[in-house]
């Protein structure tokens, strides 16, 4: 673990769950796990709403799309330039919908570290002064679920989350060859992985993670899809 990643993630998120063990009733793990995937969909609110603008804009994209494929019907070359032309024009990135994965990944693996091991009573000591040191991690949540061991409930349910977030992506249309073709196929190959791989994936790590960070995962992806209904909904 590098000195910035521990400097900028892991030791932050550390001592939010702390602070928020601390200060929910009956210092319930689950609930504090809720609250700070409450507190990181906040921040990234912002950030998320511009990838799921950028997935909004490919959606309504399609006909014009499918327009330039009548135009240059035979000229594959000429069809792929006038696609990425059209992109620029409207300043849209068709790798948009992968900017989800790649800002969750830094997270969970923060998260890894400090629901695995960080929650020891030996490791927190790495508390801010001003959050208060529990002295011990009760991993029991909501009085019947052991995060701290692996769960095939919650990966299941991750999964499930992933699966449905991920079909209210656009899918690209089929990629045609030609200069200017690597991306739009390279998007259509990435939309299909993410609708049918990412979920089975999800289930299969989830299942051999610790319960408190597949849970996480869990609460992420349905906040990020409640996010995209919300949005794909708007007028504008």
């Amino acid at each position: 673990m590098t000195d910035l990643f521990y400097a900028v993630l892991y030791q932050p998120l550390l001592n939010i769950l702390v602070f928020f063990y601390n200060v929910v009733p009956g210092h319930d793990i689950g609930v504090a796990i809720i609250l700070l995937t409450a507190f990181i969909r906040l921040i990234l609110w912002p950030l998320m709403g511009q990838s799921i603008k950028g997935q909004k804009a490919m959606q309504s994209l399609q006909p014009k799309i499918q327009a330039l494929k009548e135009q240059h019907k035979g000229d594959k070359q000429k069809l792929a330039q006038a696609t990425m032309e059209l992109y620029k024009a409207e300043k849209i990135n068709p790798l948009s919908s992968c900017l989800p994965l790649l800002i969750q990944m830094p997270i969970l693996i923060a998260l890894y570290w400090v629901l695995s091991a960080g929650l020891k009573s030996e490791k927190l000591d790495l508390l801010y002064p001003f959050i208060t040191n529990p002295g011990t991690i009760k991993t029991m949540a909501f009085g019947f679920l052991d995060l701290a061991q692996k769960s095939w409930v919650l990966a299941i349910l991750a999964g499930a989350a992933q699966y449905w977030q991920s079909k209210m992506l656009p899918m690209m249309p089929p990629a045609v060859k030609g200069e200017g073709s690597k991306d739009e196929g390279m998007a259509a190959m990435m939309n299909k992985q993410m609708l049918y791989m990412m979920p089975l994936m999800t289930v299969i790590i989830g299942g051999t993670l610790p319960g408190g960070l597949t849970f996480y995962w869990f609460l992420s992806t349905a906040l990020t899809g409640l996010q995209q209904v919300i949005m794909f909904r708007k007028k504008t």
